[in-house]
């Protein structure tokens, strides 16, 4: 193991996102906020200098392999969290450092769970970069990081597809440091799009930043307490709707679509399942709960948008769907694991794997009806390698257990079963809200700070889908 590259390439995302820190510094100066003011600027400078300390000196060994961009990963993710943390302890809007990591791991795995009670009287600057955690964690930091460093191509191509926390689906190029700049246009495009319209609505241009950056990185930060619902406008919720659902498709294919192959991106499978999967959630959800709101357009209208913010797993609220049915609950709660398409910012299990994974179990039981059948697992009309479709099995299950185990160690805290087992599902799941004590109405705060650790590292896990952070505890000399 390339411990020296490791710590190198660390280094680098440091000092990359202690450079992000003076645009809530800047937003602190705008609203008077001098407090905050200093502290992002003292800790962007900090991180800069530590950032650069560690990179003074070049590795001589700069080779960087799966193993080692796996660690990159989850290493620096979990430094990023602590050090973004920082400026909520020293202004004093978050003084426990467990709630301040809880925040700031939320906001860059682009879960959306907090433990703020009273999200408004926390101050513009953090609450800025609070929301800019999850544009940052939505493509992932290591992306951001080679989108604006020069890297060489098979030490991007390692990095890249070590960070699974967004659009990283393949080469849309020959070269893969290109393929990333290209994804952050379409994602910066988009953001700037949803802006936009926002404003047009009558949004404030505060909000709208903030607005787009959490649908963005499909988070679900809210600068109002009662998030989206707080607008009470048809219009604004249409668009958060409208960009939910374009954040949580594949990447790739808004490529192809720039390339005019329409055809081949419109035929995409998963795409087709994952509009299927919204459009019959959003239908039996607005049917059940008619009784509620008396009208069918009204409960078409808050079906829609808790269907799309739960399967994007963005967490925003327009409705607190604790007052609908079980059955409703029960729906939204299984939108939890399925998540947005892969290659999206979305997280949850991704809509191709439920796919591989029910077509394998549709596969194995034709087998047992008809042991002379010869049946294979295809996607997009393409036959599927064995190792992979066992792959995400594995994955499936290793997934499953750590979510398990989780939740016996959550439930030594004491909360009622809904909350406990939802609170690991949302985090592990990177949804946001849960139920009974954790619903959209309320916050994280009722956990205590060795349980608002370990929903960390749920968060962590999940947006990292697991193996970068299970090879970090493995690391070994080279």
């Amino acid at each position: 193991m390339n411990h020296k590259m490791i710590v190198y390439l660390t280094a680098q995302i440091i000092r990359a996102v202690g450079i992000l820190m003076f645009l809530p510094a800047f937003v602190g100066m705008i609203y008077q906020e001098w407090t905050d003011f200093f502290v992002f600027v003292g800790t962007g400078v900090g991180m800069i200098l530590l950032g650069t300390a560690f990179t003074l000196k070049k590795p001589e060994n700069k080779a960087v392999y799966a193993r080692e961009g796996m660690c990159v990963v989850a290493f620096a993710w979990i430094v990023i969290s602590f050090l973004g943390a920082l400026p909520y302890v020293m202004t004093g809007n978050i003084p426990n450092l467990a709630d301040a990591f809880f925040e700031t791991a939320s906001g860059l795995t682009t879960t959306g769970s907090t433990i703020l009670d009273d999200i408004e009287a926390v101050s513009r600057s953090c609450l800025f970069w609070r929301a800019f955690t999850h544009f940052i964690g939505g493509m992932g930091v290591l992306v951001f990081m080679l989108a604006v460093l020069p890297q060489s191509d098979t030490r991007t191509m390692h990095l890249v597809r070590a960070e699974s926390a967004g659009p990283t689906a393949g080469k849309l190029v020959a070269k893969m440091s290109h393929s990333v700049r290209i994804l952050y246009a379409i994602y910066i495009t988009l953001t700037v799009a949803e802006m936009i319209l926002l404003l047009i609505g009558g949004m404030p241009l505060y909000d709208a930043i903030t607005t787009a950056f959490s649908t963005a990185g499909t988070g679900g930060f809210s600068c109002k307490a009662g998030s989206i619902a707080d607008y009470n406008s048809v219009y604004v919720e249409m668009i958060v709707t409208l960009f939910m659902m374009l954040f949580s498709v594949n990447f790739s294919l808004y490529f192809l679509i720039v390339s005019k192959k329409w055809k081949q991106a419109l035929a995409n499978e998963e795409l087709h399942v994952f509009l299927g999967i919204c459009a019959i959630s959003i239908l039996l959800i607005s049917f059940d709960i008619t009784k509620v709101y008396g009208s069918f357009l009204t409960a078409l209208r808050y079906a829609s948008f808790q269907v799309l913010t739960i399967i994007s797993t963005a967490g925003f609220a327009s409705a607190n769907y604790i007052d609908w049915s079980y059955f409703s609950q029960a729906i939204l709660m299984i939108l939890m694991f399925v998540g947005g398409c892969a290659g999206s910012t979305g997280g949850g299990l991704k809509v191709m794997r439920i796919m591989v994974l029910v077509k394998s179990a549709l596969k194995e039981i034709r087998c047992t009806l008809n042991p002379r059948s010869v049946v294979v697992v295809k996607v997009d009309g393409r036959a599927m390698d064995k190792e992979v479709v066992h792959g995400i099995g594995y994955y499936f299950i290793v997934f499953m257990m750590i979510m398990v185990i989780s939740i016996l160690i959550l439930a030594l805290d004491g909360h009622d079963v809904p909350t406990t087992v939802t609170a690991v599902i949302t985090c592990m799941n990177n949804v946001g809200p849960g139920l009974s004590e954790i619903d959209p109405s309320h916050s994280f705060s009722c956990f205590s700070s060795w349980a608002k650790v370990l929903l960390s590292m749920d968060m962590l896990l999940g947006r990292l889908e697991i193996y970068p952070m299970l090879v970090l505890l493995t690391l070994r000399k080279r």
